[in-house]
């Protein structure tokens, strides 16, 4: 058997691979130092796009930190003045109820004195 009875043999292999070097031969003629030059680039933007890539998350985290702590600070804030009204209030309501009984005091004296006056 030879070549000839079964086309798609060796022989026929290395005629395409004859084909596909002459092209690929060609093709790093004519491209061959833009190519590199364009995937020297592209490596380059590649490299540079990561890098600022990294540095954003960086941004993102420091920034989440930092709103994190932001919002501790305003909640710790809030609590204190919620204390301090609570603490105002308890304060205010306890005078009132000293007026009344203070109040109910003097009419209760009032009523005495009163009735001693009408005594007499």
């Amino acid at each position: 058997m030879t070549n000839d009875e079964y086309p798609l043999t060796k022989g026929n292999n290395k005629k395409d691979l004859e084909t596909a070097s002459k092209l690929e031969l060609i093709k790093n003629l004519i491209f061959g130092e833009n190519i590199q030059a364009y995937e020297s680039e592209f490596e380059t933007l590649k490299t540079d796009i990561l890098k600022k890539k990294k540095a954003l998350e960086d941004l993102i985290e420091a920034v989440r930190t930092d709103l994190r702590m932001s919002i501790d600070d305003v909640s710790t804030d809030i609590n204190i003045r919620i204390t301090e009204l609570e603490d105002k209030l308890e304060t205010r309501f306890e005078e009132v109820e000293k007026d009344q009984i203070q109040k109910k005091e003097l009419g209760d004296l009032l009523i005495e004195l009163g009735e001693r006056i009408r005594k007499k």
